[in-house]
């Protein structure tokens, strides 16, 4: 079957189109893959910079949206069912070996792109907000990172689960539309934000970004407010220093989903089924960015490390 893999770590535009055999795994579900999501920890992958490291070569790619080819019993998944998958290595392929627990029928108004833009960012921002966050119905949200994968997800998972208003942060007006045609419910610019925002005016801060927008990130946090870290797609990671914190009664969250929800069998299926209806009816619906074909996953990669690229990236396969 046709597959990229990283065979050396010297960055995305190393990644090679082969040939290698179909995965066979009879405890396993065997999924052929329409589409698979791309994401910064693939592209971390390609120079070795990513916590997991395979052996080399190995196939990236850590979600999936396709048809299943076989399921193990008592998996409940038949042949022909359309599904979504973490398969969490080996996604960038014709097909993918994935596992039962972490793999999900699709409804039939959501596309195989939008599936595999679905479950990671998804998924994280539900922890992120709802689990970690505590968000509660009328909360004032602000979202850093606003027009990309996890800043898109952020706002409509959000708006699904009861937030009042949602302001996006973003970097130019472009990526502003993009954030309002996604739910949100208004836009500031990043430069300067705080003063666009208010001091002490929101209740939860959802940062994928880091670097220098932090400490602002504090001043805008109402008493009890709570700012959710997720990343540092900005480059540098962020220092609190913590008198801000016991001062005005605010909270720094960590948000580790992966860590925390792949090692408690069943804890994504429990988030499955809180957004799958709000899935299904189109409230939660993934910002598809830029969709390349297989062979050009080097470009896809590449995309992410510009900067270039709003809403989930997407191979085809």
């Amino acid at each position: 079957m046709r597959a990229i893999q990283i065979t050396r770590l010297d960055g995305p535009e190393s990644v090679e189109l082969s040939d290698i055999p179909d995965p066979v795994d009879d405890t396993s579900v065997i999924i052929e893959v329409k589409a698979a999501g791309v994401a910064f920890p693939e592209l971390l992958q390609t120079r070795g910079l990513y916590q997991v490291k395979p052996e080399l070569p190995f196939v990236p790619g850590a979600e999936v949206a396709g048809v299943v080819v076989s399921a193990p019993e008592g998996a409940g998944l038949a042949t022909g069912d359309r599904v979504a998958s973490l398969c969490l290595l080996g996604g960038f392929a014709a097909k993918v070996a994935a596992r039962a627990d972490l793999t999900f029928k699709l409804p039939d108004e959501v596309t195989f792109e939008e599936g595999a833009a679905f479950l990671f960012n998804y998924a994280t921002v539900y922890f992120a907000l709802i689990e970690r966050g505590e968000m509660r119905e009328g909360d004032r949200v602000l979202i850093h990172g606003a027009a990309g994968g996890i800043g898109t997800a952020a706002i409509q998972v959000a708006k699904a689960f009861g937030a009042g208003t949602v302001t996006a942060v973003v970097s130019t007006d472009e990526k502003g539309q993009i954030a309002t045609d996604a739910g949100a419910d208004e836009y500031v610019l990043a430069d300067g934000f705080l003063e666009s925002v208010g001091r002490a005016s929101v209740d939860l801060v959802v940062d994928p970004v880091g670097g220098d927008r932090f400490t602002d990130s504090l001043r805008a946090l109402r008493e009890h407010g709570r700012l959710l870290v997720i990343g540092f797609t900005g480059g540098s990671i962020p220092e609190v220093k913590v008198n801000r914190l016991l001062l005005n009664n605010i909270s720094v969250v960590g948000v580790g989903w992966g860590a925390y929800s792949l090692g408690r069998p069943g804890h994504v299926a429990t988030q499955w089924e809180a957004m799958r209806p709000h899935l299904a009816s189109g409230a939660l619906k993934p910002v598809l960015g830029p969709t390349f074909p297989l062979e050009k996953a080097s470009e896809s990669l590449i995309s992410l490390e510009q900067r270039s690229a709003t809403g989930k990236v997407v191979l085809t396969v």
